[in-house]
């Protein structure tokens, strides 16, 4: 991953803050979308009519959980993230095509090094929790 020199964190910033707020979230998960809308695999869990709102939904999630505004709660609750993605055949395939995409998208962002790999730390084991199947993946 390249990663850049974006500004340090002040003490008492939440990351969130630190990162650039909702600009820099809303840029990393738009780049992401990108890559998933072309993948083979990924790109059919999306419903064709509804991918904005999934750019909303996980931009809203990120900035919760990273010390943004607690929107996402506020209008959908729990995350609940397994029982959300087990409609999704979610095999280690799938896994490492939204880690590489996010990857890309983060790397995009010009972070300093050490919120790079904070935020993709936590996204891998994320990503990682979601697999639900080992069955192989067919692609489209």
């Amino acid at each position: 991953m390249s990663v850049g020199a974006g500004p340090a964190q002040e003490q008492g910033q939440s990351f969130f803050e630190a990162v650039g707020g909702h600009a820099t979230f809303d840029a990393i998960v738009r780049a992401f979308y990108e890559g998933v809308a072309a993948d083979p695999v990924l790109r059919p869990m999306y419903p064709e009519d509804d991918m904005e709102g999934a750019v909303s939904r996980l931009t809203l999630f990120l900035e919760q959980y990273w010390g943004g505004p607690t929107t996402y709660s506020e209008t959908r609750g729990h995350p609940r993230l397994r029982m959300r993605h087990m409609p999704f055949k979610v095999n280690p395939d799938a896994r490492d095509r939204w880690i590489a995409h996010m990857r890309e998208a983060v790397a995009r962002q010009n972070l300093a090094p050490l919120h790079a790999v904070t935020l993709m730390d936590y996204l891998e084991r994320a990503a990682h929790s979601m697999v639900n199947t080992f069955d192989a993946t067919e692609e489209s």
